[in-house]
C-alpha cells in the first residue's frame, strides 16, 4: 500500500481533509477545512475539494512521493454506484446522477476514489480503528449534518446501508430530529440530543441486532458525556478516528486501490 494519500470528507455544512498514511490511519499533514459552498451544488464543491487535494499536495511537497503520485479518495453524502451518485443528502439535487468519480478526477488531476461518506468510516473504524479484527456485525454511525450508517459482517462493508431516513415515532426523516445538528437548529441541550439518538440507535438494534455500534461525526468528540445509551443492549462506543474516520475511510480506500 502507498505510503500516503488524500482523503477528502465532503458534508453538508464543511469539507475536510488531510494526508493519510493508509497503513495506519496516522495524520502526515494538517487537517484542512473550509465551509461546503452555498447550496452544495457539484461544480462548486468539485472546485473546492480540487483546490484543497492542491493545498495538501503542496504541503506533503508535490503530487509525487517516492512510491508514485499520491492517490486521492473523496467521501460523499449519497449513494454510489460505479462513481454515479444515486441519492443526495444535505447537498444539491442536481448531485443525482452525476458522475462523481469524473468530476472529481478532473478536477484534482488524478483518479479519484468515491465512496459513500459514511461507508468511508465504515472503513476506517473495520481496517483500522474500533472495530479492527472484530467478527459479527459492526454498525457504524455518523451523527453530524445528517446521519450516516455503515454495516460490516466479518470485516466486509456492505455498501450504501443508508438509514439515516428512516420514518420513526412520527418523524418523516430521523435525521432532521436526531442528528448532531438539531442541536443548533432546534437550540436544544446535549442530553435532549442523546435521548432522541438513543432512541433511534435502539430502533436500529431492534431491526438489526449488531453485535456492536461504532459512533462516529462531530458528535463522537462528547461521547463520555452521554455513552452508554439507555435502551441499547449492544455495546456502543465512539470511533477511534472520531469525525475524522471519513477523512481516513476514503484515503484508506484511496490507497488500496492504488496498490
Amino acid at each position: 500500500m502507498t505510503r500516503a494519500a488524500i482523503g477528502i470528507d465532503v458534508g453538508g455544512t464543511g469539507i475536510k481533509g488531510s494526508a493519510i498514511d493508509p497503513a495506519s490511519g496516522a495524520a502526515i499533514t494538517r487537517r484542512h477545512k473550509v465551509l461546503t459552498p452555498t447550496g452544495g451544488r457539484p461544480g462548486d464543491i468539485a472546485r473546492e475539494v480540487g483546490a484543497m487535494v492542491a493545498a495538501i499536495r503542496e504541503e506533503l511537497g508535490g503530487p509525487v512521493m517516492p512510491s508514485g503520485p499520491v492517490p486521492v479518495g473523496v467521501a460523499l453524502p449519497g449513494v454510489l454506484r460505479d462513481g454515479v451518485m444515486r441519492t443526495a443528502a444535505n447537498v444539491d439535487a442536481s448531485w443525482i446522477g452525476a458522475d462523481a468519480r469524473a468530476l472529481l478526477s478532473e478536477t484534482t488531476g488524478a483518479p479519484c476514489a468515491v465512496v459513500n461518506d459514511a461507508d468511508a468510516a465504515g472503513l476506517a473504524e473495520t481496517a483500522l480503528g474500533a472495530a479492527k479484527d472484530l467478527p459479527g456485525t459492526t454498525m457504524v454511525l455518523t451523527f453530524g449534518t445528517g446521519i450516516g450508517t455503515a454495516f460490516v459482517m466479518d470485516g466486509a462493508l456492505v455498501p450504501n446501508f443508508e438509514l439515516g431516513h428512516l420514518e420513526l415515532d412520527g418523524h418523516p426523516d430521523i435525521e432532521r430530529y436526531a442528528s448532531a445538528k438539531a442541536i443548533e437548529r432546534e437550540d436544544i441541550a446535549l442530553p435532549e440530543w442523546a435521548a432522541r439518538a438513543a432512541r433511534y440507535v435502539a430502533h436500529l438494534e431492534l431491526l438489526l441486532n449488531p453485535d456492536r455500534f461504532v459512533l462516529g461525526g462531530s458528535i463522537s468528540k462528547d461521547a463520555d458525556r452521554y455513552l452508554p445509551f439507555p435502551g441499547v443492549s449492544a455495546p456502543v462506543v465512539p470511533a477511534h478516528f472520531r469525525n475524522n474516520a471519513g477523512i481516513v475511510g476514503a484515503a484508506w480506500l484511496a490507497g488500496r486501490a492504488s496498490g
